[in-house]
């Protein structure tokens, strides 16, 4: 077995934390926890159940948490990016390891990732996949293992060094489409993403962190601004002029009627638009250096 050390970012996480951190200790892989500045006891209870933990004075976002939780991860030859809501089932670790042997030209491999309601996660499609594009979004659920347009960063095991060299998640990026550009930039070095169908994973898909007021209309800010910079990024269309003129109206609706949910939901995407279309970055929004 290669060397293997699991990296997780926690963000008051602790009401899964410790079911993440069993099912990788039963499995036999040491772990790492990027904490994001977590007002609830994730960190202490990282440290408890035996991972290494790496304190952030604040919350640095998805991708920057995950790249120094990497670097710190010397002895290992293979990194396990995990989210703090997934549990992998017995048997999920080998069988990754596995099929690193079967497909040395892989890059990146994730498990069956299955939903609270007990569905099979599959994204049939990426925005930015430079191969198997599947523009119609046929899906075809995978019935063993298989290449893949995208692997969900909810769960990831890949070379540390590839990692390293590719220069890891782009910083530039506090959250949302990491995953989708990492994916481009492995299928771009020439190595394949392979779904490893023989590992499962259970995804609690939201529960990485507890509910705070904000939430909904950040993430939403979050999601627009990251499309566009990414489809900057790889020469796409710019959708922040579409995701405005699409959302604006249903924030006037929601705010009209007093649904807050809505003016939440359509008020985010149409400011992460609007910030993009203006020059302001991700970073600036969260007060982080460029």
């Amino acid at each position: 077995m290669p060397r293997l050390v699991a990296i997780i970012v926690a963000h008051d996480s602790a009401a899964v934390l410790p079911a993440c951190l069993a099912a990788l200790a039963s499995q036999h892989v040491p772990a790492i926890v990027v904490d994001n500045a977590s007002r609830d006891a994730s960190a202490d209870m990282a440290e408890a159940a035996g991972a290494q933990v790496i304190r952030n004075a604040r919350n640095e976002g998805y991708g920057r948490a995950n790249n120094r939780g990497v670097r710190a991860a010397v002895t290992a030859e293979h990194v396990l990016i995990v989210n703090p809501d997934v549990i992998l089932r017995p048997g999920a670790v080998d069988a990754l390891v596995a099929a690193a042997r079967a497909w040395p030209d892989a890059g990146l491999l994730a498990p069956r990732l299955v939903e609270p309601d007990g569905r099979f996660f599959f994204q049939a499609r990426s925005l930015l996949a430079p191969y198997l594009t599947n523009p119609g979004g046929r899906l075809v659920l995978p019935q063993g293992d298989a290449c893949a347009p995208f692997l969900s960063g909810a769960c990831l095991m890949m070379p540390r060094r590839l990692f390293l060299d590719l220069g890891g998640f782009d910083e530039r990026i506090f959250l949302f489409y990491e995953d989708d550009d990492l994916c481009r930039r492995v299928a771009e070095a020439g190595r394949a993403l392979v779904h490893v169908h023989a590992a499962e994973a259970l995804h609690g898909r939201g529960r990485s962190s507890a509910p705070e007021r904000g939430r909904v209309f950040r993430t939403r800010w979050h999601q627009a601004w990251s499309r566009a910079y990414v489809s900057r990024k790889y020469g796409l269309p710019d959708p922040s002029l579409a995701t405005l003129v699409t959302n604006l109206p249903k924030v006037l609706l929601s705010a009209l009627v007093l649904r807050r949910a809505g003016v939440e939901r359509y008020g985010g995407s149409a400011a992460g638009a609007l910030a993009f279309l203006r020059g302001r970055t991700a970073l600036a929004r969260e007060g982080l250096p460029e």
